[in-house]
């Protein structure tokens, strides 16, 4: 059960690249918690799934270089 409002966790996916990177880990985890909570409307976790998704190829991006492969 997550204890913090799906709205904070979506606002806090925003963040995610001016935080220091343990923020930015408890912020993903807590969306994590967030997308597999039942009690969480479908529109709330869709909303946040996104931003994560988003979040995530940005970071990917970032770290993956031309020449690399994953």
């Amino acid at each position: 059960m997550v204890l913090i409002s799906p709205q904070t966790v979506y606002e806090n996916l925003k963040l995610l690249e001016d935080v220091d990177i343990a923020s930015s880990a408890f912020y993903r985890e807590l969306a994590q918690a967030v997308l597999a909570d039942p009690k969480v409307t479908l529109t709330w976790r869709q909303a946040i799934a996104d931003r994560l998704n988003r979040a995530n190829h940005r970071l990917e991006r970032v770290t993956v270089g031309e020449n690399d492969s994953y």
